[in-house]
């Protein structure tokens, strides 16, 4: 499975739990660090947690390692490491608060539905 193909099901995981303000950042030529960041919120800690576990269960199913996860007890901001892909799961405060879209504004934003099936 490919980074595209691997970003588009962590995406729909997301969505499964109702993450909210979905949006994917093409890293490919900005930083070294992973093909694509997906970056969502969720309104309290159990949404944010619920939506990490939904991708990480998506992720192992799929055969693809989940080589780091951090965050998960406080749900504050969870950071899954899928390798090419890098989640980031923000409860709502946080992520206005560390704004990674503002941080990575070199990084074009990639429409969900433009990444295929």
């Amino acid at each position: 499975m490919d980074s595209k193909e691997l970003v588009k099901k962590i995406a729909n995981a997301c969505d499964d739990k109702r993450a909210e303000d979905i949006i994917v950042l093409n890293m490919s030529d900005v930083s070294l660090i992973s093909d694509y960041f997906l970056i969502c919120e969720g309104s309290n800690e159990r949404q944010v947690q619920a939506i990490a576990r939904g991708v990480k269960d998506e992720a192992e199913e799929n055969g693809i390692e989940v080589k780091r996860m951090e965050g998960f007890d406080q749900a504050r901001w969870i950071l899954l490491d899928l390798n090419d892909v890098v989640c980031h799961i923000f409860h709502k405060d946080e992520r206005h608060y560390y704004n990674l879209e503002r941080l990575w504004g070199d990084a074009p934003t990639v429409a969900v539905e433009s990444l295929g099936s």
